[in-house]
């Protein structure tokens, strides 16, 4: 008699069948809510443009009424399926009325319009995000490690910490590393937070819709390894009060002229124009922001703009090597972990390479 666990890893290429399983995957309602459904698929693809539209309940979603619920889903970025794994796929979607208009909460579709501007391409945004996350008890809501109604010792041992007194979850964490490797998700690193239970993965260098696109790869990925493991993430920028930090997804951003000589001068007049919208990012940085950015732990505060060199306190902050070699990225440290990606890199982008105050 087969094990349910010999079930779920079968390979399905022994059958002698050429079908494959897509996971089509899609953001919610909520703005946050990763959803998804699986549907079978003739034999390999490698290309989102050959796979078929799909559709789904938006009023099950929060994302249409129930007398005309049906939203379609636009296949967009393929990655391997690190579950099912062989030739099976997770598929990145984003959706759009039986009309063809991208529905208000596809925030891909706008993004892609900006990157795909001719200005922008020539420039080669290159985005490299920084995505803290906390996991959570399942039945509690309060962090993996620490005693129930209770605290841990304060922060200090815990960043980059080793330790079954210091590092929570460690198990959950190398195994997204993995698998994000083997979607073929260019993460480029892990490591442990400053508050205990509290861990960060980077996304990058990526260029321009990728990024995005990359970034909710992982999360969904990150989403169902936690659900295997009977954990919570959580993606709020402050899930504790008190003094521990905060959860960000800092945002690596640099432009082919930024990275050519001279780059620091370009570097310098993008900081300046987001200094003059600092407000309409901090608007679409994520929600409860204002709960981290109190110029507190390691932030500034979210009504002021600032930067400086090697300074975690700044709104931006600009590396030692940018500085010494006149040329490189910065780091937009605003957005918040629950941020979208595809707002925050298109935004980053049509502020400093296409807005002209």
């Amino acid at each position: 008699m087969s094990l349910l666990s010999d079930l779920i890893n079968l390979n399905l290429s022994e059958s002698g069948t050429k079908k494959i399983i897509a996971e089509y995957i899609w953001i919610g309602g909520s703005g946050m809510d990763i959803r998804s459904k699986a549907r079978t698929i003739s034999g390999p693809v490698s290309d989102p443009s050959k796979l078929p539209k799909w559709n789904y309940d938006g009023s099950s979603t929060g994302q249409a009424p129930g007398e005309d619920s049906e939203v379609i889903l636009y296949p967009q970025a393929i990655f391997k399926d690190p579950f099912r794994r062989g030739e099976n796929i997770l598929v990145i979607c984003d959706a759009y009325t039986p009309a063809g208009e991208p529905i208000p909460t596809n925030k891909r579709h706008n993004a892609a319009k900006i990157f795909s501007h001719p200005d922008v391409a020539s420039e080669e945004p290159w985005y490299g995000i920084e995505q803290e996350y906390t996991l959570l008890q399942k039945d509690i809501n309060w962090p993996l490690g620490w005693p129930i109604g209770g605290y841990p010792g304060p922060q200090g041992p815990y960043y980059c910490g080793i330790g079954a007194d210091k590092a929570y979850g460690r198990d959950i964490v190398d195994a997204h590393y993995k698998a994000c490797i083997y979607a073929g998700i260019n993460i480029s690193g892990i490591n442990g937070e400053v508050m205990p239970g509290q861990w960060e993965f980077q996304v990058g260098p990526s260029v321009g819709i990728s990024a995005g696109d990359e970034v909710w790869a992982a999360r969904y990925i990150l989403e169902r390894i936690t659900e295997i493991a009977g954990v919570v993430v959580s993606f709020d920028p402050k899930p504790i009060q008190g003094d521990w930090n905060g959860a960000g997804a800092h945002t690596n951003y640099s432009t082919k002229s930024m990275r050519n000589d001279g780059g620091y001068e370009v570097i310098k007049k993008a900081i300046e124009k987001l200094k003059l919208k600092h407000k309409d990012h901090i608007a679409a940085y994520g929600e409860g922001n204002e709960r981290r950015l109190t110029g507190k732990h390691e932030t500034a505060d979210i009504h002021t703009f600032s930067w400086g060199v090697a300074n975690r306190g700044a709104s931006v902050r600009v590396g030692r090597d940018t500085e010494k070699n006149g040329k490189g990225y910065f780091e937009d440290r605003r957005p918040a972990s629950n941020m979208d990606p595809y707002v925050v890199t298109s935004l980053i982008a049509d502020t400093t390479i296409l807005w002209k105050p």
